[in-house]
């Protein structure tokens, strides 16, 4: 390899190698040129280097460089017992701990065996939390790319409405993002009282705001000639490459787990999972991926209502409930390989559980979390070739990457 190819820098006064460029000067041709955008860059979504190769404003090729976030997560998780992993799986998808938390947690009891009894009271309570970081998580992303793309107003709307969920989950639990509020075998504490009439407040107020969304943004003929048409991924390519979420549904797949694995209290819910058909421009492109969220945001909000419905009928609150009856103090679960996952905002998030032979240890012996950013970024490549490198930036906010889940 080149010696080009690769970065140096200085680290008190001792010169230290950097990662390898995949690209040399001696690989480019006379009219290309390599640029890097990041790993401090606002359109990045994070600390993501991106080595771009550029013939004049087109894009030859895109190389994502990770690891500029790694925390060892799963390292972390061989020497810390089952409930003590919790607050480390929130800060993977730091903008949606609670869909992380619950896929996590499900797992832990399908392994102890107590999944099917825990009270419908927690699983209710469960689903409408998550379905609030849902919203807010969607919030983030067409916030944030409506902002990558040039309009300003829409970042401060979704911002603004996704403080009142943030504010509603800190009245749960005391922390704004990341919660630690979903326990093995129950919840860290019941609802607040008068938290299920606030929240009907808010969906009230919410839903003309989405209205305004779907006016300022989805429909905006200038937002449709910068995405429409753009990064188009073919659904035989987003299931080759193991894409998910809102990425794979926006390919023209109806692929959802809460429908297809029907865990939790979801098949108890009556909701749709949109799918893009390529109305505006063709099927999987930009404006598909981010029209899907804001579908999203709707069928949220519905089982937000149906959620909340139970919980102040047939499951309402009771003096006698205990959020922590089930919660285990000790887990040592058998020896076995097992595997558990969800549908997280951005597509399908599981855990690999193996747990330690000798069965009186607590912790796992190994746990391998498959982040659904990390695979949905792995088209990036794919669906950056031939683009112009204004489209790039629209390309990788649609991809609505958070890198917290990328580097583990």
């Amino acid at each position: 390899m080149s010696s080009d190819k690769i970065q140096y820098k200085y680290n008190n006064d001792h010169l230290v190698v950097s990662e390898r460029n995949k690209y040399g000067s001696g690989d480019l041709k006379s009219h290309e040129m390599l640029l890097n955008i990041g790993p401090q860059h606002p359109s990045t979504h994070g600390v993501l280097r991106l080595e771009v190769v550029t013939d004049g404003e087109y894009v030859v090729d895109v190389v994502p460089h990770l690891g500029y976030l790694h925390r060892c997560f799963e390292k972390h998780a061989e020497a810390l017992s089952y409930n003590q992993i919790i607050p480390y799986v929130d800060r993977m998808d730091y903008v949606a701990s609670m869909n992380s938390e619950h896929a996590y947690v499900m797992g832990v009891e399908k392994i102890l065996g107590i999944d099917q009894d825990i009270p419908k009271r927690i699983e209710y309570i469960r689903v409408l939390v998550a379905e609030l970081n849902r919203l807010a998580s969607h919030f983030v992303a067409i916030g944030t790319y409506a902002m990558d793309i040039g309009a300003y107003t829409p970042f401060l709307w979704m911002m603004r409405d996704r403080e009142h969920i943030l504010r509603l989950l800190e009245w749960t639990c005391g922390a704004r993002m990341l919660y630690n509020y979903i326990w093995v075998g129950g919840l860290y504490y019941d609802l607040p009282v008068g938290f299920e009439e606030r929240c009907a407040d808010f969906i009230k107020y919410l839903k003309p705001k989405l209205i305004e969304l779907q006016q300022l943004v989805v429909d905006n003929t200038i937002f449709i000639a910068r995405t429409a048409n753009i990064g188009v991924l073919s659904l035989e390519k987003a299931i080759n490459y193991g894409c998910s979420g809102p990425i794979l549904r926006a390919s023209g797949l109806k692929f959802d787990l809460r429908k297809v694995d029907g865990y939790s209290v979801y098949p108890e819910l009556d909701f749709e999972v949109p799918v893009g058909k390529g109305t505006v421009g063709s099927l999987g492109d930009c404006w598909e991926r981010n029209n899907i969220r804001v579908l999203e945001c709707w069928e949220s909000v519905k089982i937000i209502e149906q959620a909340l419905t139970s919980l102040t009928t047939v499951h309402k609150r009771t003096r006698d409930f205990d959020p922590q009856a089930l919660v285990p103090k000790k887990i040592r679960p058998k020896a076995m390989d097992f595997y558990s996952r969800s549908e997280n905002p951005k597509g399908e998030l599981g855990f690999f559980f193996r747990t330690d032979p000798d069965e009186r240890s607590d912790k796992p012996f190994r746990l391998k979390a498959r982040g659904c950013s990390f695979v949905n970024l792995s088209i990036l490549s794919e669906l950056s070739r031939g683009i112009m490198l204004a489209d790039l930036v629209a390309v990788i906010g649609s991809l609505d990457m958070v890198m917290g889940e990328v580097d583990r």
